[in-house]
């Protein structure tokens, strides 16, 4: 229950005419500044974030997440995680349990204050029993469908139910009787009785509590009746003493329901205001449509990296702080809009730019046989995990006679602005030596097998001591040291930017990326295998990646995060 027994707050005017900004403010900011200086709701500030446990939060979720618990830090308020949990058929503890994780993964911290739905069954129940007192809600024995073709259109009114004008002492013996298990489901539902001419399709008698006989995952069988969201919402934001309730568009209508349960009981009022959710281009953010991902297998699980679900984004290694940025810098608007897929992807490489450490890896290799390289010799390089920061350390590196490097740093024949390696070209192998490639052994097809190449031993750390100019650096890996690892090439799941856009008779499963994912076998440095776990690291020069928990120590397996730019594949594109 609620830790402050807030007074009575009658709901405020309309949001629509509030400004959208004011003084560079969003207009949420601008709305609660508002009511703190006119010390409404005791000038407090009290939000929560309600997710339904029926699936695993995505990226809309962390934009509400970020919202609720920025607002409360920010006017040093609260912040509570409810569980609206009124739905025992598709709720499950499994999705609890993700969604406490998903949330301090994010940052958010509701210390002591996890509240559920369910928690207040009791007093939902009794306030519905008053409502049916009062004359504001009555039993209906009209079918699902009935109550559907009753309510009308968008230009013609509703028709009154052949039950609505029952006395109130038969609704509540039918309501009792339908807590005490006496109706099969479908039998009986109580409906609030407000107009079913009113031009708000939501007013039109809408139902509060149907028969549900399905075990609860934490009330088990002492329910067969359940409440429905618009009902159960605004009375535990109520009883928690919240006083802003941010949802997003798609219940801007529902708000005059949220108002007339809390009026007509006359109880505390929280201020419900809408903003726009995230839509983002090359992703569906549906819960269906996730789950449906899910189910039949598009995708390997909740957490597969290529879902937009948060645990997915975790196990791709998206830190959270690059979420946080995302969600600051779309900004909150009244109006939906697409967010571009690119805007993620720059925070991400933003952060992790600044806080992943470096290592070296190459995943399609082509073997370099140093000749003037002593036989049997290694040595140990010293190489700093984070060229711009020392506090991240250093690792030692072997470097022997025979090496491998990318195949995309090798050109038989170059073209003009190469400077990697190629047949007399010089290039500088990162924090080791100036290397000079003097023959390329070719296969029976043509494709390069070996290189055979000299070194400079003067040119350790990468300095030439003549002062001559190298442009190209390319990374390597010692081929005995290397150690084999799986490597999983991520790009976004769908191949379309609006995926929900699907020609007639096609739908947005026929938008998949089938090159959504491509595994590889790669060679690393002995350092990056000895990461931990989720650790995020920059394969240098190939991109961001983490550690997945499929690895072994025998087989350590890395997720890529995001790519980096290259500048000469964009150039080769243009040709």
């Amino acid at each position: 229950m609620s830790e402050h027994i807030p007074t009575p707050v009658t709901a405020g005017a309309p949001d629509a005419a509030a400004p959208e900004t004011t003084g560079g403010l969003d207009f949420i900011r601008t709305r609660i500044l508002a009511d703190r200086a006119a010390g409404r709701f005791d000038s407090r500030v009290h939000t929560r974030f309600p997710p339904e446990p029926n699936g695993y939060l995505h990226l809309g979720h962390a934009k509400s997440i970020c919202l609720n618990y920025g607002l409360a830090k920010e006017f040093d308020g609260k912040f509570n995680l409810r569980f609206d949990d009124t739905n025992p058929v598709k709720e499950d503890t499994e999705y609890v349990d993700s969604i406490r994780e998903d949330v301090r993964w994010l940052g958010g911290d509701w210390q002591d204050r996890e509240f559920y739905a369910s928690d207040y069954f009791e007093r939902l129940y009794q306030y519905a029993e008053q409502l049916i007192q009062m004359g504001k809600a009555y039993v209906d024995d009209l079918s699902a469908e009935e109550i559907r073709r009753y309510r009308g259109t968008l230009t013609e009114p509703g028709r009154e139910s052949p039950w609505r004008n029952r006395s109130v002492e038969e609704n509540l013996d039918l309501f009792r009787r339908m807590r005490a298990g006496e109706f099969p489901d479908g039998a009986h539902v109580l409906r609030a009785k407000i107009d079913m001419a009113s031009p708000n399709l939501v007013m039109r008698d809408p139902t509060l509590y149907r028969i549900r006989h399905a075990a609860h995952h934490r009330t088990g069988n002492t329910w067969c009746i359940y409440p429905m969201y618009d009902y159960t919402h605004c009375l535990s934001d109520s009883m928690e003493g919240i006083t802003h309730s941010l949802c997003t568009l798609e219940f801007v209508n529902n708000r005059e329901l949220y108002d007339w349960v809390l009026n007509a009981l006359g109880v505390y009022h929280p201020q419900q205001i809408e903003f726009a959710r995230l839509n983002l281009t090359y992703t569906v953010l549906s819960k269906r449509k996730l789950i449906q991902l899910v189910k039949e297998g598009h995708v390997s699980g909740w957490d597969d990296p290529r879902m937009p679900t948060l645990s997915g984004l975790r196990r791709r290694g998206v830190p959270p702080e690059a979420l946080r940025q995302f969600c600051a810098r779309i900004g909150l608007a009244r109006a939906d809009s697409t967010v571009d897929y690119a805007m993620l992807e720059f925070c991400i490489r933003e952060r992790l730019n600044a806080c992943a450490k470096r290592v070296m890896a190459v995943l399609d290799p082509i073997k370099v046989v140093i000749e003037n390289y002593p036989e049997g010799q290694v040595e140990e390089l010293d190489m700093p995990f984070h060229p711009e920061d020392p506090a991240y350390g250093s690792r030692k590196t072997p470097f022997a006679r025979e090496l491998y490097i990318e195949r995309d740093d090798f050109r038989l024949e170059p073209p003009k602005k190469y400077h990697r390696l190629s047949p007399g070209a010089e290039v500088r192998l990162r924090y080791a030596y100036l290397l000079t490639c003097r023959e390329a052994v070719l296969n029976d097809d043509g494709s390069v097998r070996e290189l055979r190449c000299v070194y400079d031993p003067q040119s350790r750390g990468g300095q030439s001591p003549d002062g001559r100019k190298v442009k190209g650096t390319i990374h390597w890996v010692a081929a005995d040291s290397a150690v084999p690892a799986e490597v999983r090439l991520y790009s976004q799941l769908f191949a379309t930017e609006h995926p929900d856009e699907a020609p007639e008779g096609k739908t947005f499963l026929d938008n998949l990326n089938p090159q959504s994912l491509q595994v590889t076998q790669g060679l690393l440095e002995p350092a990056a295998a000895a990461l931990q776990d989720g650790e995020a690291v920059q394969f240098e020069r190939l991109g961001y990646f983490c550690k997945d928990k499929d690895s072994t120590n025998a087989r350590p397996v890395f997720n890529r995060t995001a790519t980096l730019r290259d500048t000469w594949a964009k150039l080769e594109r243009k040709g």
